[in-house]
């Protein structure tokens, strides 16, 4: 690593990982002129994945952590097509978010709505890290660099990063942001235990883009251009617009008791003809989505560490962010936004000059696990509850329409109502309680 100086004598933090938690930590710490560097196993920035939908909560952490992070985000954000279904705050107007129908019977019956302050605001994930990129420098990214582990020496030594290509490298701290599969959370935790590793939920996604225009020939243009999510018997689909409304993203969510065949591997191949198997008996207008995705989809497998969470996010030097550290279903579409509100809320903590001595590192990330480990692993047990919401299989609930509207209602006011400044403060507060202690 460069930048080596008397505050980071072995050049500063290594993240590991190039997706949005890895890009979004950088961009914090380059702006409060903290040294990083940024190592990927790909041979570039990438992000998993298409469609990414982004709540107030996580937008008022894109700009804690860093101004670049939202203007990259405003670059590529897309709304509502429909002015009806946006929010203006002129009018007092909040936003439409999603409106859940029945999507297993015919009439695609309206069955309740979120709105939120800002609405709807959905990004290609791999368009939104690209202009993110945009703003770090040139030199910040090793790519082909697959951590195999991490090792922590003792006192005042670095930690020595180990790649699969054999060779290695040291940091006077390491952040994981290798998501679900992370590496680093297996050297964290010990790669035997069973907290080291992401839990399938016996749930799966068919996952496609359709053109616009062909969605609206198809479906309509309020079905096409809005967000929607359709709900039925152990399944669900959602959609809605990307890449400034030339673009309709598809999840197709199935619910299996079949174990997933490579638990190495995320995605397997399938048909079109599969997801419409899947969805047999269902309405029309579900049907009509699946018959316009490619011959050829892939599967995705739902992945979280809801049974096996970890019982911490940070040891010594090393920490771990995103969904290394709490990997979750998708159901909130939240896990992205969290990884931000992780970057921001650490980001600040390592800008206090009394972080950048070794002792004060390991207090820092201790502070950064106090503040985050209890929102984050209630999102990744909030979420899997939803997805059985969505799915009528929730206990105590199952097609009770208006128990399921109230508590998915519920429970999403309670991740938008997130604070950031409120969780940075109190994670400041947590580093000035811990640090008299690092001395002794």
């Amino acid at each position: 690593m460069s930048n080596i100086t008397s505050e980071y004598p072995h050049g500063g933090l290594a993240i590991v990982g190039g997706g949005i938690a890895g890009v979004t930590l950088a961009l914090g710490l380059v702006a409060r002129g903290i040294p990083c560097k940024i190592y990927e196993q790909g041979h570039s920035f990438a992000e998993i994945g298409a469609g990414v939908a982004f709540a107030p909560n996580s937008i008022r952490a894109m700009r804690a952590c860093d101004a670049n992070v939202y203007t990259a985000f405003k670059a590529v954000a897309t709304h509502n097509t429909w002015e009806s279904k946006r929010a203006d705050r002129e009018l007092g107007r909040k936003g439409l978010y999603f409106d859940f129908l029945e999507g297993f019977h015919e009439n695609d019956k309206l069955l309740f709505s979120l709105y939120n302050d800002e609405g709807a605001n959905s990004v290609h994930r791999a368009h939104f890290l690209d202009e993110m990129v945009k703003f770090l420098p040139k030199d910040i990214a090793a790519f082909r660099k697959r951590v195999e582990r991490v090792e922590e020496s003792a006192g005042q030594g670095p930690v020595t990063l180990h790649f699969a290509d054999g060779t290695s490298t040291t940091a006077d701290a390491v952040v994981g942001a290798d998501g679900v599969k992370s590496h680093v959370r297996q050297s964290l935790l010990g790669a035997e235990k069973p907290e080291s590793h992401a839990g399938y939920t016996y749930k799966y996604a068919y996952r496609g883009l359709i053109p616009m225009d062909k969605a609206v020939a198809e479906l309509g243009e309020e079905a096409a251009v809005n967000s929607r999510m359709y709900l039925g018997p152990d399944r669900h689909v959602l959609t809605f617009p990307i890449d400034k409304g030339e673009t309709m993203n598809v999840v197709a969510f199935t619910t299996t008791s079949q174990n997933w065949p490579d638990i190495h591997k995320s995605t397997r191949a399938a048909t079109k003809q599969d997801a419409l198997n899947d969805f047999s008996g269902w309405g029309p207008t579900v049907t009509h989505i699946l018959s316009l995705l490619n011959e050829d989809v892939d599967i995705w497998a739902i992945f979280d560490m809801k049974d096996h969470p970890a019982p911490t996010y940070a040891k010594g030097k090393v920490a771990i962010i995103g969904d290394a550290a709490h990997a979750t279903s998708p159901h909130h579409g939240s896990g992205a936004g969290f990884a931000i509100e992780d970057s921001a809320v650490l980001a600040e903590l390592l800008a206090d000059p009394a972080a950048k001595r070794p002792s004060g590192l390991r207090v820092a990330f201790q502070a950064y696990d106090q503040c985050r480990r209890q929102r984050s692993q209630w999102l990744v047990a909030s979420s899997r509850r939803t997805g059985e919401l969505y799915e009528w299989q929730a206990q105590g609930v199952g097609y009770d329409i208006e128990k399921i509207g109230a508590e998915v209602h519920e429970r999403f006011e309670k991740i938008w109502q997130g604070d950031i400044k409120q969780m940075i403060a109190n994670a400041q507060a947590a580093f000035q309680r811990l640090l008299p202690y690092s001395e002794l």
